[in-house]
């Protein structure tokens, strides 16, 4: 595996062991008391971790690609549908920035997939339900390709092992935190499918098709992460909401090798390295 690096040298060496700088931050984290609300997603060529206020890339030839995530409004932070919207958006700032996460041609292909569900609606209907199978398909293959599937598990198992404060033991095989999240993109597509039929069946259509269906796109988004939110509550009365996406975590996970969850560590590390500092 190859060796990051980051200010003052080199993060993680070569072998199987940590070096002292990079041990530090495990081990700080470790025992630190609460730890910033860890989040990411998977790329076929490494792993991106984000917190509330920085980002990170580390690649599976080596590389770290570092960042800062934007500023969230406070005031649309605390509007019920809106806040939602941000905070979708802001999860995808990695991507939309030009820092080696993802190319010119990607971020083209990723605007493209958002808006044309919202041009299906001007089709005939017997081609909207085609057009939308197909580029459903597109989209999946694309976000599942290449080592996607088992750093999609490590990321999820490298972010377990910061919040069970494990990450010394992970790193070095002796634990292995779940492959699953609840706080998975998976478990709120699986949310976001019916709360979308409702409102396809429940909002008049006054305004054009297109319009109806940007209208559609953007409320039952907002719904969603609403929903989102009360799944997450600690009290874990709405749990059972989670169940689908789990199953489906199945399907958009493959069990890591260590090489994988190591390359997850790296990218969580260097977040926890600025939020710590």
């Amino acid at each position: 595996m190859g060796r990051p690096a980051l200010p003052g040298g080199p993060f993680f060496s070569d072998d199987t062991e940590v070096d002292p700088a990079a041990d530090k931050i495990l081990a700080q984290a470790d025992v630190t008391g609460p730890l910033p609300k860890l989040g990411g997603m998977a790329r076929p060529n490494g792993v991106v971790i984000v917190s509330e206020h920085y980002w990170a890339f580390a690649t599976t030839s080596g590389e770290l690609h570092e960042g800062e995530m934007p500023v969230r409004s406070s005031a649309v932070s605390r509007i019920p549908l809106a806040r939602g919207l941000l905070q979708l958006m802001s999860s995808m700032a990695p991507l939309a920035r030009g820092s080696g996460v993802a190319g010119g041609r990607e971020r083209l292909f990723l605007l493209v997939a958002i808006l044309a569900p919202l041009l299906f609606v001007a089709l005939p209907s017997r081609l909207e339900l085609a057009a939308g199978i197909l580029s459903t398909t597109l989209v999946i293959v694309w976000l599942f390709r290449g080592r996607t599937l088992r750093l999609h598990g490590a990321e999820h198992r490298a972010i377990a092992a910061a919040e069970a404060r494990s990450l010394e033991a992970t790193w070095a095989g002796d634990a292995r935190p779940s492959r699953f999240s609840p706080r998975c993109g998976t478990n709120f597509a699986a949310l976001a499918i019916p709360v979308t039929a409702i409102f396809e069946h429940v909002v008049p259509s006054v305004l054009t098709p297109t319009l109806t269906g940007i209208l559609v796109a953007i409320v039952s988004i907002g719904v969603t992460m609403e929903i989102w939110k009360a799944v997450q509550h600690p009290s874990g009365l709405l749990r059972g909401f989670l169940l689908p996406g789990l199953a489906l975590q199945r399907l958009s996970t493959r069990e890591p090798e260590l090489a994988d969850t190591r390359i997850a560590i790296q990218a969580v590390a260097s977040v926890l390295r600025r939020e710590l500092a």
